[in-house]
């Protein structure tokens, strides 16, 4: 009964697949024939409107049908652009991999950074979470740091690129990102007793993330931590650091023996 039910299960999940897969076709065919410029003005239509879907339908059309045309860069990035505003990640950052790596020294090379940068931004936000005020400093930062990797680039290689200052502002906001996830992971640490472990994620921050405000916090484990492991000369050098940028911290009144 077990395994016929297994079966069947199965059975359900690839007929659901194929009707997805035929559904896509489906979309597609539905997709008027018309020149690759007139679609391309109903997909640009669409996009100005919001219809992020009716677009991207249209857009992948054109990309089908006419794969090698005179618009074809373009309706690519357009269509970068329908999956971020759709919310469809995967297929975004897929697009986009692929243009960089079909068209390194492309004109718009910059957008396509920056682009790939927000959709993995996007995928860090969760309006539920967010509105019930849930701490989520411990989620895994692997798409920040890809965002981060991406506008460090635009500003390394793109420097005169109109994107390059929104893209500096963004790194600023995706370091704290960053130092917030190590701080709480020397704090997971250190409720733990692994106080080695602890220090090194403190001192990472300290050391990578140096403009942030989750320093003042690090530099604190980092003393309790080398407090705790007997290592005198490197809890007092910690305390001067933090005597020395946060004077106000309480932790700095005994800072320097």
């Amino acid at each position: 009964m077990d395994k016929l039910i297994i079966k069947t299960i199965f059975l359900v999940l690839i007929l659901t697949l194929m009707g997805c897969s035929s559904s896509e076709e489906t979309e597609l065919d539905k997709v008027p024939d018309k020149s690759a410029q007139a679609l391309f003005t109903d997909a640009r239509e669409a996009l100005d409107n919001g219809l992020y879907k009716k677009a991207i339908q249209i857009l992948s059309a054109i990309d089908s049908r006419f794969p090698y045309g005179p618009i074809s860069h373009q309706v690519q990035l357009d269509l970068i652009y329908g999956y971020y505003k759709s919310g469809d990640s995967a297929q975004g950052i897929a697009l986009a991999e692929r243009f960089l790596r079909l068209n390194p020294n492309h004109a718009n090379v910059d957008y396509v950074y920056y682009m790939r940068a927000l959709i993995n931004l996007s995928t860090e936000e969760n309006l539920f979470q967010d509105l019930a005020g849930i701490d989520r400093s411990d989620r895994d930062p692997t798409a920040a740091r890809e965002a981060f990797n991406d506008f460090k680039t635009i500003l390394t290689d793109f420097p005169q690129s109109k994107y390059a200052t929104d893209a500096r502002k963004r790194m600023i906001a995706i370091k704290s990102r960053l130092a917030k996830y190590e701080l709480s992971v020397a704090r997971f640490y250190l409720k733990r007793e692994a106080y080695a472990s602890a220090a090194n994620r403190g001192r990472f921050i300290v050391e990578h993330y140096s403009t942030s405000p989750e320093v003042e916090q690090a530099l604190e484990i980092m003393i309790e931590c080398y407090q705790a492991m007997g290592l005198s000369d490197l809890e007092s050098n910690a305390k001067q650091v933090l005597a020395a940028n946060y004077p106000n911290n309480q932790n700095t009144d005994d800072s320097i023996d």
